[in-house]
């Protein structure tokens, strides 16, 4: 199948690894351009090298704060100068502390508000008119599980990203007129920092190793194991690519079959 993503210009957030780095590595490897962007500054120029060697794309690293609305300008504003336009938009950035609802303070919620919700209103918002320019466009948002089935520890996360897909519903219906198409992505138990630390955190809770925690979380998984980065990044890429032109509004789960929710 071709994707037709060769040329196309692909801002993705939170990518210098992780899920992230793996929708990156899968648009490089299409032939697209790709902008991808993180907190700091040497990993995200680190990530971006090892793209250009091993996919022979044209790829940036710029490092951005996805709670200042003035850094995700800066990042629009340098893709645009070195690639000329927009085409499509990975949505994304890192989770919110774990913790129950008498841990967190108004000041937590804040925090949580406006790194997971705030920012994905913001880095729409930044590429729309360029979007615009070209009559067409994919944003795809990454959530989490917890947006079917609330993960108990994640009660920040839970909330906010369940925030991001009613945000990414409600613009695939406003924006598809306009040809640009919103979707959601959603990763089940993949095999990345961010999963390997909350294991380690129940590890703790329990007595036990993270290990013993991922093993008993992989028999809980109808596929048998826990994803990687390279599968997540495949169903992002066909999201953002011209295969999915009459996809948008719909979340899709990449999780080893692992949600018992229907809907």
């Amino acid at each position: 199948m071709d994707l037709n993503l060769s040329e196309k210009v692909i801002m993705v957030a939170a990518a210098s690894k992780g899920l992230g780095f793996g929708i990156a590595k899968a648009v490089a490897r299409e032939g697209a351009k790709v902008s991808i962007a993180s907190r700091d500054p040497n990993a995200i120029a680190q990530a971006a090298d090892s793209l250009a060697d091993e996919t022979g794309a044209e790829v940036i690293g710029c490092p951005f704060d996805a709670t200042d609305p003035a850094s995700i300008l800066q990042w629009r504003d340098q893709t645009v100068a070195r690639f000329g336009g927009v085409d499509g938009l990975v949505v994304n950035a890192g989770g919110p502390p774990t913790g129950n609802f008498d841990n967190f303070d108004d000041a937590d919620w804040q925090a949580a508000f406006e790194l997971t919700l705030l920012s994905s209103v913001r880095m729409i918002k930044a590429v729309l008119p360029e979007m615009r320019k070209r009559g067409q466009g994919a944003i795809v948002t990454i959530t989490s599980s917890s947006i079917k089935e609330p993960i108990d520890v994640l009660l920040l996360s839970n909330v906010m990203r369940s925030g991001v897909v009613s945000l990414a519903k409600s613009l695939s219906q406003q924006l598809a007129p306009e040809g640009i198409r919103v979707n959601n992505l959603v990763p089940g138990r993949i095999d990345t920092d961010r999963v390997r630390s909350l294991d380690e955190i129940a590890a703790a809770k329990q007595g036990t190793t993270a290990e013993d925690i991922k093993q008993r979380g992989e028999k809980l998984i109808p596929i048998g194991r826990y994803g990687h980065a390279d599968e997540f990044g495949k169903a992002g890429a066909f999201l953002l690519s011209d295969a999915a032109s009459y996809i948008t509004g719909v979340t899709l789960a990449v999780d080893g079959g692992s949600m018992k929710s229907v809907w």
